[in-house]
């Protein structure tokens, strides 16, 4: 594995979350057990922007050589694995979310794994 494959991972994750909250954003919410309301999938729809960006992002910068802007953008992107991982759990104990959250906090526990990996240089 390779910050290639990480970024790549990542852009095909992030395609298909943005493409869900953009045009699914009630079928994301109902998969969590959450209630859609129009507050919330205009949240989503703009989540979705986000994912989008990110996936074109890494997709474009997946062969990007080491270099102190591919450290940051490792980091950043680290940093919120760990994050949506935590909440994630966070909403699922508290029982804001159904079970379904579990499979996107692995998910982010796995990019977020890469992406350890990559910073700690034990992947090229």
């Amino acid at each position: 594995m390779s910050f290639a494959i990480v970024a790549l991972a990542t852009s095909v994750a992030g395609l298909l979350l943005g493409l869900g909250w953009l045009f699914a954003g009630r079928v994301m919410l109902r998969r969590w057990g959450i209630t859609p309301t129009p507050q919330l999938l205009l949240v989503g729809r703009r989540l979705g922007a986000v994912y989008l960006s990110i996936a074109v992002m890494m997709f474009l910068g997946r062969s990007a050589p080491e270099s102190a802007l591919r450290t940051a953008i490792t980091s950043g992107l680290l940093l919120a694995m760990i994050l949506l991982a935590a909440l994630g759990l966070i909403e699922y104990r508290a029982r804001r979310a159904n079970a379904s959250i579990l499979a996107s906090v692995v998910l982010e526990i796995a990019l977020g794994a890469g992406y350890a990996l990559v910073l700690l240089g034990q992947l090229p």
